[in-house]
């Protein structure tokens, strides 16, 4: 990977407020500026990837060659192992085109309870997220992370966004939206695909 300079723009390719928020936290202690896609006013690219890192490559390629600057997206969802892996890479299309997570949460718990999911063990689910950074000329890398936990019901605390008010992490006995977003960014997928996209800044700043 080629080495970022402090102070470089990023560009977040995200029109997701929650998520350009949870990404622009991280990269500040960085000494990086942010700025969203949604801020520059690029268009929203078509995720037709069969992956995570597939639809991540698409955002931050796009984002890159719209602004002629270094691009990071990242796609994620929620997994859930009774439902197969959905709703997966279609997380947020389960909201609809409102992107209503109110629906969409209770979309995957009556799934669940078609499925006979009631325990613990039968809802087992985890965040997936993958991070693409891109640079303008079309090279990119990807990092990739999980956070696994179990899916709880009815919807619990405010502090999230997403699937976060019905995700439990393991070993804690809050949701991700009852959690100090501090606490949650430490833990979540998102930080743990953060935690290789900076060992290989790191890596490519000693050459």
């Amino acid at each position: 990977m080629r080495p970022l300079e402090k102070g470089a723009r990023l560009v977040v390719a995200s029109h997701n407020p929650g998520k350009v928020r949870e990404i622009d936290d991280l990269l500040r202690p960085l000494g990086f500026a942010a700025v969203s896609a949604g801020e520059l006013g690029l268009p929203e690219p078509v995720e037709d990837g069969a992956t995570f890192a597939e639809n991540a490559l698409i955002k931050a390629r796009a984002a890159a060659s719209a602004s002629g600057l270094p691009a990071l997206a990242d796609d994620s969802g929620l997994c859930v192992d009774a439902l197969g892996g959905e709703p997966g890479i279609h997380s947020a299309r389960w909201g609809g085109p409102d992107k209503d997570f109110a629906m969409a949460m209770r979309k995957v718990e009556d799934r669940l309870q078609e499925a006979g999911a009631t325990t613990p063990e039968r809802r087992k689910a985890h965040f997936a997220c993958a991070l693409a950074l891109a640079w303008p000329d079309g090279e990119a890398e990807v990092f990739e992370g999980q956070v696994h936990g179990h899916l709880v019901w009815p919807p619990r605390g405010e502090k999230g966004f997403g699937y976060d008010p019905v995700f439990q992490p393991n070993g804690h006995d809050i949701t991700f939206a009852q959690m100090d977003p501090r606490k949650k960014h430490a833990m979540s997928h998102r930080a743990r695909a953060f935690e290789k996209f900076l060992a290989a800044l790191r890596a490519a700043s000693a050459r």
